[in-house]
């Protein structure tokens, strides 16, 4: 469990790892889910900046990665 610090805002996130990130490394990410966003980092640099997405812009997301 770790924390990410927005605007003086903490939020108790629990990572992931995409599950298409091979054991080389890679062009990796992470995702976490809180009630507020789902948050969204790059493994390779875990105390770099964080992508927050609303449910409905993670879904559309989503959705459009499924269909390429």
């Amino acid at each position: 469990m770790n924390t990410v610090d927005v605007s003086g805002h903490v939020f108790e996130v629990a990572w992931r790892k995409s599950s298409y990130s091979g054991a080389e490394g890679g062009q990796c990410v992470e995702v976490a889910a809180t009630a507020d966003a789902i948050w969204v980092r790059d493994s390779k640099n875990p105390t770099g900046p964080v992508l927050a997405l609303g449910q409905a812009a993670w879904t559309g997301f989503l959705t459009s990665a499924v269909s390429r």
